[in-house]
């Protein structure tokens, strides 16, 4: 189709108007990001939303309103707090969840009991919504998953030809999407932070939650109840990793990297081709330039962009919240000393990773070899094992490990004693051969507790039969004492479950395996 670029201009805004209550699609500029409106009554116009945007149908919709008044007639009831937060916001970047009324299709609500509702405080978005006369389903007009639009020319970029106008309103104020926080049930709780801050609604209606999804990602099974919540969401097509850790860590950090891009504030020392968004510290100018330099990202030809993490204060929880989701949680954490912690059941086979990783350029620290360097002969920790397993555990002032073995992995009970004489002083040595990048190759990662050092968790595992013959002919013991080692280990889905990345070294191409990791990583 033919999509008209609109002015604000009076007439524009009354065709723009018409278009919508005739069931066509017409984007327009909000305070927060340009909305992809449609009669929010009209079923099929809002499905017209989905296939423009290539949206999945699960996903609510916010309505957007022009008066206060407009609000009952979509909600079964209007609680006390949220009418508080009404009166003492709307119009503003805020939309409120409630229970809906028989007037809201499942498409809408992306089949929940519940509507999402806003009044923009942006007055050509009311003015247009005023000329239709009918409420407006509008998620942010950008093909989905892509950075939200805060410039017509994003819109026309994304949209042009697939919907019937566009009004062009000049620049969004705020940058980032509405704050959206759910009065549906007994307490209220924010579902995706903006420019209405946690701190400014509980000065209106008192203590209100922070949804776990807004900081992390959303739970396995959990459906999304807020436009947002979505593991990836407004993604360029580069990859952005964020990178925690103060400003010369990042610079230093960013400025060894390679055929790579900086998301930076202003003012960094950047090296690297780089892209600004913001002053450090001035949250509100960080959430107005990120979604325009996520594209202009784009437009340079960035492949893999480097993004200093902003603060989770106030309206830097938005930024925060957007840039988690653009960078599909990956986060390198330059504030903990290993880059990836590698571990696995025993006799899985993590010594040939070990030798891929280290050509790839990664320095490994091995804990076994940390563990000898520690039982030297008068060494402390060595002292604490003959006490605990043993005189003759040492012979010649060396430790017989073979008979340590065959004592601490015994009993749990005993295997426990051996873990709290070694994990601490192992780890405590580790610290100090760390670098970055780094690899902590250590069997027992999680027995020590050491995963929370570590950037990235990579599992080996591999079938029980390979392991225990691995272990049979690397000790030169029976299979009963394989299984006794096994055994005295968490089993394998517990190293699954509690890993970033599991490589399955069961004659499936193992490189190839290791190569898709570390492309998510790096």
């Amino acid at each position: 189709m033919k999509t008209k670029i609109l002015s604000n201009s009076k007439q524009d805004i009354t065709l723009a108007g018409r278009i919508l209550g005739e069931g066509g699609l017409v984007a327009f500029p909000t305070e927060t990001v340009y909305g992809l409106g449609a009669n929010a009554l009209n079923e099929e116009a809002v499905k017209s939303i989905y296939a423009a945007k290539g949206r999945p149908s699960d996903n609510p919709l916010i309505v957007h309103i022009a008066k206060k008044e407009d609000i009952s007639p979509l909600v079964k009831e209007i609680p006390p707090k949220a009418q508080m937060l009404i009166d003492a916001f709307f119009p503003a970047p805020l939309t409120v969840i409630l229970n809906k009324s028989e007037l809201v299709n499942d498409t809408v609500s992306g089949g929940l009991e519940t509507v999402a509702l806003r009044m923009p405080k942006n007055e050509i978005a009311r003015a247009v919504i005023e000329a239709s006369g009918v409420p407006i389903a509008a998620p942010s007009a950008n093909t989905s998953g892509l950075p939200s639009p805060t410039k017509a020319s994003h819109v026309i970029a994304d949209m042009n030809g697939k919907i019937d106008a566009i009004v062009d309103g000049g620049d969004c104020e705020f940058g980032v999407e509405s704050t959206v926080i759910t009065l549906a049930g007994e307490t209220p709780v924010i579902l995706r932070p903006g420019a209405i801050t946690k701190e400014m609604i509980e000065e209106v209606i008192g203590e209100v939650e922070l949804s776990g999804a807004v900081l992390s990602e959303m739970k396995e099974g959990e459906k999304a109840a807020s436009p947002g919540m979505k593991y990836k969401h407004y993604s360029p097509k580069a990859k952005i990793i964020l990178v925690d850790g103060d400003r010369e860590k990042y610079e230093k950090f960013v400025n060894s990297k390679k055929d790579a891009f900086a998301l930076c504030f202003e003012g960094d020392n950047i090296t690297v081709p780089k892209v600004t968004f913001g002053a450090e510290g001035d949250d509100l100018s960080q959430a107005k330039q990120l979604f325009d330099k996520l594209r202009k990202l784009d437009e340079l030809g960035a492949k893999r962009v480097y993004a200093r993490l902003p603060n989770k204060n106030g309206v830097g929880m938005a930024v925060f919240n957007r840039l988690i989701r653009a960078a599909a949680f990956n986060i390198i954490d330059l504030n903990k000393p290993f880059t990836i912690g590698l571990t696995g059941p025993t006799g899985a086979g993590k010594g040939y990773i070990c030798k891929y990783l280290r050509e790839y350029g990664f320095k490994i620290i091995d804990s076994d070899s940390v563990a000898r360097k520690i039982t030297q002969n008068g060494s402390p920790v060595l002292l604490e094992l003959q006490k605990a397993f043993g005189e003759d555990i040492v012979e010649d002032g060396e430790l017989n490990r073979p008979l340590l073995a065959e004592r601490a992995f015994s009993k749990k009970e005993e295997t426990k004693k051996l873990n709290a004489i070694m994990h601490p002083a192992i780890i405590e040595e580790c610290k100090k051969q760390s670098d970055i990048p780094c690899v902590l190759d250590a069997p027992q990662l999680f027995e020590a507790k050491a995963e929370g050092e570590c950037y990235k968790v990579i599992c080996v595992t591999a079938p029980l039969e390979t392991r225990i013959d691995r272990i049979m002919k690397r000790d030169n013991i029976s299979k009963q004492r394989a299984l006794l080692r096994i055994n005295a280990q968490f089993d394998e889905k517990y190293y699954i479950d509690h890993s970033d990345f599991v490589v399955y070294n069961n004659g499936e191409d193992v490189d190839e395996q290791i190569n898709h990791i570390l492309e998510e990583i790096l």
